[in-house]
């Protein structure tokens, strides 16, 4: 059996569909659906329903497409790791990012490494840490920032720095008065959060669903700045990790009673082969941590 096919089978699966699958790996859509014909003849069953236009897996076709998931991404590992063993000097590192520390935690350290290692090229994807957390068991990450209490047994993680969570309000608001906020008191205003899969945002969940409260979201919304505007003008209150807050925003932060503290790691997939040029991102990331905490 011969891994090209395996590679066709696990695009279409992915993409439900010959013409992006073709798209996606670079080929003519018949030579992929020649080669998927010919798997099936090899095997002696259907892989795949052509009803229409709909595209998806028989059964057949979903048990191989487990075990062909297995077999693209050990190839491809393998084949990096033969590449690096001949002396290549150029590599590739593919992080994942939660959209906070993307804005202000990373940017000097990205530039720092990209200064020290000049070959390496960096690819930066930001979203939320469940969504980011998913990317990488599925290999479609190197390595991803995650919060410590989500590591499923399929990744290892190095600590990467704690930060606490806070309560966000503008500077006329009656929580300024105060030195903490009770959960009682922060489920009692209208709030300004992320959408859910961000980390601070399941935390939030969590706390609302332990004090058995409902959350009062007047606004969900991912931009910064704008849940930074909505707070500051006081239609609502948020929560943020300390380093976002800064002197020209006009907001004020207090600790939630108790405090919240997030242990930040930086995770890599268990069974996955780290190249040189991830070893060598994942050891200065941690590295930089160590010299701020």
């Amino acid at each position: 059996m011969e891994i090209k096919p395996l590679r066709y089978l696990v695009c279409i699966a992915e993409t439900a569909s010959f013409t992006k699958a073709a798209q996606q790996l670079g080929v003519a859509q018949p030579a992929v659906s020649m080669a998927i014909k010919k798997l099936e003849q090899e095997l002696g069953l259907t892989l795949i329903h052509r009803a229409d236009r709909n595209v998806c897996l028989t059964d057949e076709g979903n048990k191989l497409y487990q075990h062909a998931k297995r077999i693209v991404q050990a190839t491809d590992e393998a084949i990096l790791e033969m590449s690096e063993l001949k002396g290549l000097t150029q590599g590739e590192v593919r992080v994942g990012i939660p959209s906070m520390l993307g804005s202000y935690y990373f940017p000097p350290i990205l530039m720092a490494f990209r200064n020290r290692y000049p070959s390496i090229t960096l690819k930066v994807i930001e979203g939320g840490t469940w969504q980011l957390q998913k990317m990488l068991e599925k290999g479609e990450l190197d390595l991803s920032v995650i919060v410590a209490e989500t590591l499923p047994a399929s990744l290892q993680a190095e600590h990467l720095l704690e930060e606490e969570m806070r309560v966000v309000v503008a500077k006329d608001h009656p929580f300024s008065e105060l030195n903490k906020v009770t959960p009682a008191a922060f489920f009692n205003e209208e709030l300004v959060m992320f959408k859910e899969g961000f980390f601070h945002r399941r935390i939030v969940d969590k706390l609302a669903e332990k004090a058995g409260l409902k959350p009062n979201i007047g606004f969900e919304t991912n931009l910064i700045p704008l849940i930074k505007s909505i707070t500051k003008q006081g239609f609502g209150i948020s929560t943020m990790l300390s380093m976002v807050i800064e002197d020209d925003d006009q907001l004020i932060t207090r600790s939630f009673d108790p405090p919240i503290w997030l242990d930040l790691n930086i995770a890599w997939r268990k069974d996955g082969y780290l190249s040189q040029a991830n070893q060598a991102f994942l050891e200065f990331v941690c590295q930089q941590g160590k010299s701020i905490s």
